[in-house]
């Protein structure tokens, strides 16, 4: 759309659209999508599969000290036209998305060292601009100068009932119950932890999409774009 190549920072709650909302972003203007959220996943997968984590218990030693062990990196499927991503080269984009990944990502989160390793690689993914990224502190952590900063958010219920069809649809066996509950949990963790709480950056713009199409969404960005683009 523009020569310019802006880095696209985009906060807020889980299951409330954020990558769907990033991919779709990427793909309109030819950016890079960095799903950082998923980056966390990873690590929580590798952490419990290799018994850092026993009855949903995160032994904080034990994954800091497998961090050096952990290479993440994204590779584009054509299948899927988005990228998936890859645990010291096996693919592990399917297995990061269940509940016992989701109970588990937000303590794994608050690890300091977790959130330095990843800040990095972030930061090194983003350096050249022309990338949208989604996460929990893009805009106030990772890349404070971004140019368009956006805050994501949508109604509790109405998150849990978006992911609750999202898993059921892969014939994962959960109740709404069990979803809602996760999602309130993650909220009050991801918001109060001491390290890179998520919060609203003082320049970012609000989205509440709880009762917005995809295609609203859409041209509300648009909006948004072009206000940083020809301001």
């Amino acid at each position: 759309m523009d020569n310019k190549r802006i880095i696209i920072a985009i906060d807020g709650h889980s299951s409330c659209g954020k990558s769907t909302f990033a991919k779709a972003i990427a793909a309109r203007l030819g950016y890079i999508f960095i799903d950082t959220g998923a980056m966390y996943r990873a690590v929580t997968l590798y952490a419990a599969e290799n018994g850092a984590i026993v009855n949903g218990i995160v032994d904080e030693e034990r994954v800091e000290a497998m961090l050096q062990d952990i290479n993440i990196d994204f590779r584009f499927n054509p299948q899927r036209g988005a990228s998936d991503i890859y645990v010291n080269g096996d693919l592990v984009e399917g297995k990061i998305r269940g509940i016992e990944v989701s109970n588990s990502v937000s303590a794994v989160s608050s690890i300091g060292a977790v959130r330095q390793k990843l800040v990095a690689m972030q930061q090194q993914m983003g350096r050249n601009g022309g990338v949208v990224m989604d996460g929990r502190d893009i805009g106030t952590v990772v890349f404070p100068n971004a140019e368009l900063k956006i805050y994501m958010t949508a109604d509790a219920m109405v998150r849990a009932e978006r992911r609750y069809k999202e898993l059921t649809a892969k014939g994962d066996s959960v109740t709404i119950e069990q979803i809602y509950e996760n999602v309130v949990s993650r909220d009050k963790a991801d918001m109060s932890r001491a390290i890179s709480p998520l919060r609203k950056a003082d320049d970012a713009v609000v989205l509440d999409n709880s009762h917005m199409s995809v295609e609203e969404q859409m041209s509300w960005f648009d909006e948004q774009y072009q206000r940083v683009i020809n301001g």
